[in-house]
């Protein structure tokens, strides 16, 4: 058996820790993007607090996790972000937060450029604010670029761009990846999921099967763009696989921790038939990670479902769960947007009741004009 195919059957089945945690730190926002996974606006009253976040912080450096992604909501809006940044750095837990840009300022990419082991991701959906501001509020592009300008100018380098690619942006890949190469910034693309808020969004914004076809192009052609393993359902259109784990890795080498502790296993699941329990409950995450009901049953061997037998089987594994979940499709089903037109036939079975609803308990009514951010 190849080296490659061993790995993939040994992360399928689980790791004792996960390689990477995303943790939304906070349901604050000061936008309302579209899509946005975790319906974000308005901060919870029951968060952890920051001793509870740094205890959690120590338990993930005792379980050997490499590096948590922080995430929100925008994460930079609670005050104690940078002293829980600095303790997990402390502890040797790498941090790569994703933020919209909009609290970024010169002196701040000053103080994140003099920390070891912390990337950052800033996030833009186009190449344009023409593009961009619809989904993801007045102003947000122009407040991006200040905070690349301001990552560049500190002397950040290699810091990432994310691009959750719709219908809209597709055709801007290669100007975004010029944007990036502009500011010394690695571009990043993501899939579109139907999670949060982006669950009503999803059919207006989801790109065409053409448009995915010219996704997959761009980035056989560009391997230096990174994807997070957001494309697997792509590779059937190649010869080879698209580079990284080409299969779901919910519960198995992934999971997320939301704001109030809650443990869900990915981050496009967020909904109660995903969450595997409450790291403030006896045991903590550990115990959640390698022993609950929920985790133990994704890491069960598939045997393929209705993609059984389909040739593309061993490039897909049937695509993305948290996709095929929010649309109704059966989870044994096609992903919805399976390249070889599977998901369009099982996307018409689907009635409207067969659709859970994600939670949108923080979602705020309108997005928020942006000005420039006071020093």
């Amino acid at each position: 058996m190849p080296a490659d195919a061993r790995l993939a059957g040994q992360l399928a089945r689980g790791l004792d820790a996960p390689i990477c945690l995303t943790w939304e730190l906070t349901y604050g926002c000061n936008l309302a993007c579209t899509h946005c996974l975790s319906s974000s606006g308005r901060r919870d009253p029951r968060e952890l607090s920051t001793a509870e976040a740094a205890a959690f912080i120590d338990e993930l450096a005792g379980m050997s996790v490499f590096y948590v992604n922080i995430g929100g909501g925008e994460p930079t809006l609670r005050p104690d972000f940078v002293e829980l940044v600095e303790h997990a750095i402390a502890r040797r837990v790498g941090v790569k937060f994703s933020t919209n840009g909009t609290t970024m300022t010169p002196a701040r990419a000053e103080r994140f450029a003099a920390m070891d082991y912390l990337d950052i991701q800033v996030s833009l959906d186009g190449a344009t604010p023409a593009t961009n501001d619809p989904v993801r509020g007045a102003g947000s592009h122009a407040a991006a670029v200040r905070a690349m300008e301001a990552l560049a100018g500190a002397g950040f380098e290699g810091f990432k761009v994310s691009v959750v690619v719709t219908r809209h942006n597709a055709g801007e890949l290669e100007a975004l990846l010029d944007l990036c190469r502009r500011f010394g910034a690695v571009l990043r693309v993501t899939r579109l999921r139907p999670s949060g808020r982006g669950a009503a969004s999803w059919q207006e914004l989801r790109p065409s099967a053409a448009q995915l076809s010219l996704v997959h192009r761009f980035l056989v052609d560009h391997p230096e763009v990174l994807t997070g393993d957001s494309f697997f359902h792509l590779s059937p259109l190649g010869a080879e696989p698209l580079p990284g784990l080409n299969l779901c890795g919910a519960g198995r080498v992934v999971c997320l921790v939301d704001p109030v502790g809650d443990v869900y296993a990915c981050p496009f699941v967020m909904h109660p038939e995903f969450n595997a329990g409450n790291i403030r409950s006896p045991g903590g995450f550990a115990a959640i990670w390698r022993h609950s009901e929920l985790f133990t049953s994704l890491r069960e061997p598939s045997g393929g479902g209705a993609c059984n037998a389909c040739g593309a089987w061993s490039s897909c594994h049937g695509g993305c769960m948290a996709a095929k979940f929010f649309t109704g499709v059966p989870l044994d089903g096609p992903d919805p947007e399976c390249v070889l037109g599977h998901g369009e036939r099982a996307l018409a079975l689907v009635g409207a009741a067969d659709r859970p609803v994600p939670p949108t308990g923080h979602s705020k009514p309108v997005a928020v004009a942006l000005g420039r951010t006071r020093r």
